[in-house]
């Protein structure tokens, strides 16, 4: 019983450590990216580390170590499915992709109203 609280815990904790990783990273990307801005910025992303540590961590515990509802439970739950899509670089890929169509278009004068 302690062993599922303190899983789920730090499971969930994971979530606050990594947003604020996240937030810490942005915040730094802003200000010059000198010796200290860059610290700052590798420091966020030791942070954002640590939480996925966590929650891959504690998360395969949790579905496959017999401690939670168990494997079948996660695997055929289609929110189950949804929500490990969320994490998928392959994401992250197509969002960067399209930043950069997002800027080529800005840089060429698309996206102004007309004049």
């Amino acid at each position: 019983m302690t062993i599922r609280w303190l899983l789920a815990a730090f499971h969930l904790l994971a979530l606050g450590v990594g947003l604020g990783a996240v937030w810490a990273r942005g915040r730094g990307l802003q200000a010059p990216l000198d010796v200290s801005g860059l610290r700052r910025v590798f420091s966020a992303d030791t942070w954002w580390g640590v939480a996925a540590f966590l929650w891959i961590g504690t998360g395969l515990v949790r579905a496959f170590g017999g401690f939670e509802k168990g494997s079948f439970y996660y695997l055929h739950n289609y929110l189950f499915w949804a929500k490990m899509g969320l994490r998928i670089s392959f994401v992250q890929v197509v969002l960067v992709v399209l930043m950069v169509l997002a800027a080529t278009a800005m840089a060429r004068g698309y996206g102004m109203p007309a004049r």
